[in-house]
């Protein structure tokens, strides 16, 4: 019986961390844009236009952070108020980690399996397809192997793996 509750602790690790490593994606993509400075390429830390796949900003992740401790946090207070004892810095750090960890692997994967196009004239991110093919397309980054929901669904998985494999070292 032990081990059945162990098994069950890291599906619910798990399960937070592709929610933490959602919301952080998301905010780090919506939220991201706000940031001053220009973002890096995850992969050459080179200078990218906004809305490159793979392009980070310090605002971004902090985002991505942000969000992951919302999560955690909210899922102490929830799992309090349903009785249970938790202890709440626990969530929240492992939330943090988790927000930041998933989004640096959805940047990663959106930085070399998913390619990215600039037009010169229009100076913005396009999409691949006939407009991508133009002569005054300009390839910035990655291949053209996954969607951005294939991206997503692989990071997910990928966070969800990972997350139940640290999560038992925050819940100790």
């Amino acid at each position: 019986a032990c081990s059945d509750l162990g098994v069950m602790f890291q599906i619910i690790h798990a399960v937070y961390f592709g929610k933490e490593q959602s919301i952080g994606d998301t905010l780090a993509s919506e939220l991201g844009i706000l940031a001053k400075s220009q973002p890096i390429l995850i992969t050459s830390w080179k200078k990218v236009p906004p809305g490159t796949n793979g392009g980070v900003t310090a605002v971004g992740m902090g985002f991505s952070a942000l969000g992951g401790l919302i999560i955690g946090a909210g899922a102490a207070i929830m799992d309090m108020l349903s009785g249970l004892s938790v202890n709440l810095v626990s969530f929240a750090l492992f939330g943090l980690v988790c927000g930041t960890l998933g989004s640096v692997i959805d940047s990663a994967f959106g930085a070399t399996l998913q390619v990215t196009h600039f037009d010169r004239d229009k100076k913005l991110i396009i999409q691949p397809g006939k407009e991508s093919s133009r002569a005054d397309s300009l390839k910035i980054s990655g291949r053209d192997v996954l969607s951005n929901v294939q991206v997503n669904i692989i990071s997910i998985f990928l966070s969800s793996t990972i997350g139940a494999m640290i999560g038992p070292s925050f819940f100790k």
